[in-house]
């Protein structure tokens, strides 16, 4: 199979995943974080965690974000040698998705159990009244970062769809390119295989 097919196999993949998960991301964050953030800390007890939700949401999350980082670094290596009005539609996708999953982890994750924990009244809950209110406005706010993003990577990867698949083949990167390009891709894959294993 050709580089061009390999790649728009991948850009496909991109773009069915890449639809639902910025859907789903626009109904989490309009819907169910409007729900549980409208008047914090009293409705911190709504939020969709716990023994009275059956379904976490990250259960669908968690399985379209791969699909997408794994579209976008697919596609993003196959047409690696795609010049680079072609190539820059290719990086948006895989390091978008990759750079929201580095935000969920380092500042989502420890926000939802902060606030989880106290709405809920746990003995793990470390923050006050005051603190959740500005947590969840702050929570909101970077919420509204992950659906630019998520809309970004999906508008790429359809807009790289739409174009013609160049006929000029890039030159061969140099040695330290490649050298970079590999090392970014192992720390990829240790960030992956460590995200599986919090799950």
């Amino acid at each position: 199979m050709s580089g061009a097919r390999i790649t728009r196999a991948f850009l496909w993949l991109a773009a069915l995943v890449g639809g639902p998960l910025l859907g789903a991301k626009l109904f989490d964050l309009v819907v169910l974080v409007g729900a549980w953030g409208a008047n914090p800390p009293g409705s911190l007890a709504m939020m969709p965690y716990g023994k009275a939700w059956p379904v976490d949401t990250g259960v669908f999350f968690i399985p379209f974000s791969a699909g997408m980082l794994i579209a976008g670094f697919g596609a993003l290596i196959a047409g690696w040698r795609t010049p680079w009005r072609y190539r820059w539609l290719l990086f948006i996708p895989s390091l978008g998705i990759l750079t929201l999953l580095v935000l969920t982890v380092i500042s989502f994750w420890p926000m939802n159990a902060a606030l989880y924990y106290h709405g809920v009244g746990s003995p793990k809950d470390t923050i006050t009244d005051a603190q959740s209110i500005v947590m969840v406005r702050h929570r909101v706010q970077l919420d509204w970062l992950r659906v630019a993003g998520a809309a970004a990577a999906f508008v790429a990867s359809l807009g790289a769809l739409t174009l013609p698949w160049p006929d000029e083949v890039a030159p061969k990167d140099p040695p330290i390119v490649r050298a970079i390009l590999g090392l970014v891709l192992a720390c990829v894959t240790v960030f992956v295989l460590w995200f599986v294993s919090k799950l």
